[in-house]
């Protein structure tokens, strides 16, 4: 399927049940990359529009870069009150910006998707001299507790293209060669979800590679999902955990 539409029949479970990111790693952008409320911030990828609230919350000016239509849609109808919000229908690659018109480019949950020697010329184009580039994912965590391994082995039994198109198939040296030589730098800060069976649920349905009803794998997977539940539940409750990872630089 084309990267760029994926999750289009996916905006609801996306917009109701994908992590947000913690406020230590936006206030990492604000503090230490120097992010600021005169900043213009394109938030490429941008998707239902999770990042580009919380860099209006902060009072920037955000361009939602994002060619999906379902998805692009659902990010404008949370967020077109704010003036200092605007959307553009473009992908990664060629975005349509001007040249140095923006001061930090972010990529949250989403650089994995594109042509990454296309996007970093682009990139290189439409930022401002010394401007930066951070690349943001939350990272569930596949192992610490039994419900982490068994999640994960649930994807790998069922998922359609689990192991093609997960985001951790970006290595450090693929994100070293993107950034300026030594310009890399790195944090990290802990996330977490807590779900009900019905979260979970979305959650689930909420990824790309979840088969979709009428799949001959998504019965078993529901099934599958409801023990998984039943069986590490606590009070009703599940926990994911995440590493939500910011990496960032001049490219």
């Amino acid at each position: 399927m084309n990267s760029k539409e994926r999750f289009s029949d996916r905006v609801d479970t996306y917009v109701k049940y994908r992590p947000s990111y913690p406020v230590e790693a936006i206030d990492y952008m604000y503090g230490t990359i120097g992010m600021n409320p005169a900043s213009t911030i394109a938030d490429i990828g941008a998707g239902t529009g999770i990042m580009s609230e919380l860099l209006l919350a902060r009072g920037s000016t955000v361009i939602a870069v994002e060619p999906n239509m379902e998805m692009r849609l659902a990010a404008e109808s949370r967020l077109s009150g704010n003036a200092q919000f605007r959307v553009q229908s473009s992908p990664a690659e060629e975005t349509g910006l001007q040249d140095q018109s923006v001061d930090y480019i972010v990529c949250a949950q989403s650089f994995h998707w594109f042509d990454q020697n296309l996007a970093k010329e682009e990139f290189k184009r439409i930022l401002k001299p010394e401007g930066k580039v951070v690349l943001i994912w939350n990272s569930r965590l596949t192992e610490g507790t039994p419900f982490l391994v068994k999640y994960d082995e649930l994807l790998h039994t069922y998922g359609t293209d689990y192991n093609e198109v997960k985001h951790t198939n970006i290595t450090s040296d693929m994100l070293r060669s993107f950034y300026k030589n030594g310009q890399l730098h790195e944090e990290e800060f802990p996330n977490r979800q807590i779900f009900d069976y019905e979260g979970l649920s979305g959650r689930l349905k909420s990824s790309s590679y979840s088969p979709p009803p009428g799949h001959p794998n998504y019965e078993p997977m529901m099934n599958a999902l409801l023990e998984l539940f039943d069986s590490y539940q606590q009070e009703g409750r599940v926990y994911f955990e995440y590493t939500t990872q910011v990496f960032w630089g001049e490219v």
